[in-house]
């Protein structure tokens, strides 16, 4: 069966061989052109594949299904555990019974066979590796698909697991052993129906180097000959995710040109008060910058892309009062319209007008405030009203 599995690689590669050398053109060489020719085979084979659910009669071959399962097992897996068994179904009965049990599975009385994908317990990794099973015989089940496709065949991913009722049932019927779990049943046929692929490109689902960046990074090259330009939106054009926006260290910069401080926050929260879009941030009462947000009605919130830790890290350790730790972190201040300081290396700018401004009151702590603040000051609580939104583009 090798033997002639090779021999039809190798009868194909010379068929393709020949036709780019006939058909190739000047200024061009046959392994480049067979490369790419290569290269759009497998392109089109992935995008044009489909679930197909009506099959013929015709059976289907035993060298197509070695063939099948060779290309699941090529798949990757985790610490090369491969933890995938498959059980090759041909028997009718067992097929009309998964059909006539699992109504999204029908499909399986008409077809001339299934495969069904699973994972031994026994050949996972232990501890928190375990459930890599999964992604193994996912990446198998993926490749056996994409192997039906380009071998003529129709097939279609029935789900089994998590849903136990379906593995319990299944498990019986295939006589499985206890640390055997079936992932899914692939009825696979020659295809009675050419269904359409369908278009699954979604650009709003992509982000680039974190999440809610959604333009892509350019070369460094590029970058250092490009100025981004800033750009004011409405808050509700705002990607950005407060669980996540303020985990990471914002700055938190306010004042004017006679007074002015930066430091690192990340406690905060976004939201709507009192029919506002604002920004709630958290100041302890012995920080300098307490001071100018007492005394100025203005201030902003700066989000950085990576690369600027150590300035960030510089604003957060130390003292407006010792000097002037702006110019001291290397970083260049941007003014809003409303004359409030920013930084010009961030990539978002939320400038706040104060409209609240209270230290905590203890008498309503909980359990959790009252540890945090066993041995530490308070925090002042102030909320702007967001009135700027800038994003660099």
């Amino acid at each position: 069966m090798k033997h002639l599995s090779t021999l039809c690689s190798v009868l194909c590669m010379s068929a393709l061989t020949l036709t780019l050398v006939c058909c190739s053109t000047p200024g061009s060489s046959s392994s480049d052109d067979a490369d790419n020719a290569a290269a759009r085979a497998v392109i089109s084979n992935i995008m044009t594949r489909t679930s197909v659910r009506a099959y013929t009669d015709r059976p289907v071959e035993d060298e197509k299904i070695e063939q099948l399962l060779a290309a699941a097992m090529a798949a990757p897996t985790a610490a090369n555990r491969q933890p995938w068994r498959f059980v090759v179904i041909r028997d009718r009965d067992v097929l009309d019974s998964i059909a006539g049990h699992f109504h999204t599975m029908r499909m399986a009385n008409k077809a001339p066979m299934a495969i069904v994908v699973c994972g031994d317990m026994d050949d996972t990794l232990h501890g928190d590796g375990r459930d890599y099973w999964i992604e193994d015989t996912s990446a198998a089940t993926e490749n056996l698909l994409l192997a039906a496709h380009a071998l003529g065949l129709g097939a279609v991913w029935c789900g089994i697991y998590p849903q136990m009722e379906r593995v319990a049932y299944l498990a019986r019927l295939l006589h499985l052993p206890a640390n055997v779990v079936p992932l899914n049943v692939i009825p696979i046929g020659y295809p009675a129906e050419d269904p359409e692929p369908k278009d699954k490109w979604r650009p709003d689902h992509i982000y680039y180097d974190y999440y809610g960046q959604t333009a892509p990074a350019e070369s460094y090259a590029a970058r250092e000959e490009q100025t981004p330009e800033w750009e004011k939106v409405h808050v509700s054009q705002l990607k950005d995710n407060a669980f996540t926006l303020f985990p990471a260290p914002l700055a938190l910069t306010v004042g004017t040109d006679e007074a002015m401080n930066s430091m690192t926050i990340g406690w905060g929260g976004l939201g709507v008060l009192w029919g506002r879009p604002v920004v709630t941030v958290y100041v302890e009462e012995r920080r300098f910058t307490r001071t100018l947000m007492e005394t100025n009605d203005y201030f902003t919130v700066t989000a950085f892309p990576r690369g600027y830790e150590e300035a960030l890290h510089y604003l957060g350790t130390v003292s407006g009062r010792d000097e002037d730790k702006i110019k001291g972190s290397g970083l260049t201040v941007k003014k809003t319209e409303s004359g409030s300081p920013a930084f010009e290396e961030g990539r978002l700018i939320l400038e706040c007008k104060k409209i609240y401004g209270a230290p905590f009151n203890p008498e309503g702590f909980g359990e959790v405030p009252q540890k945090v603040y066993a041995d530490r000051p308070l925090h002042t609580v102030y909320i702007g009203e967001v009135v700027g939104a800038y994003v660099k583009q």
